[in-house]
């Protein structure tokens, strides 16, 4: 009775496992990296243009929590130590709330070595490039 009882939870976490993994669960980490995605600072948001800018000469920024450590754990930017992405506003025209959308750059906080844009509260990024 114990055996068949072992067996069913083994066969059942198998299954589950399966199942988690087929629908893409572990496939997010990748995503960013094999897409590559990108999008011109031109192409922002004007108000993006504005932190990435505001990003580049040290502020001041709007917001108490911009320049707070990123914690990426989403996994969806490149793996790096904890401090080394940080997240910068930007404003979302007739809302009051720091809305969805978001600049993530890692680094050096005046010159990083990449920034990456999203408009879905971490859900995406893009990469930002000249």
């Amino acid at each position: 009775m114990l055996r068949l009882k072992s067996a069913k939870l083994v066969l059942t976490s198998l299954f589950l496992v399966a199942v988690v993994t087929s629908a893409g669960v572990f496939a997010k980490a990748p995503a960013l990296a094999e897409s590559g995605t990108a999008i011109t600072v031109a192409a922002l948001p004007q108000q993006g243009i504005q932190t990435y800018n505001l990003i580049r000469q040290g502020g001041p920024f709007a917001h108490e929590k911009d320049g707070v450590v990123f914690g990426n754990r989403e996994r969806l930017l490149p793996l790096h130590t904890r401090g080394y992405y940080r997240e910068y506003t930007v404003a979302t025209p007739n809302l009051r709330a720091r809305g969805a959308r978001r600049i993530v750059c890692g680094g050096a906080p005046k010159t990083p070595d990449a920034c990456y844009y999203t408009a879905d509260h971490y859900g995406s990024f893009r990469r930002i490039v000249p």
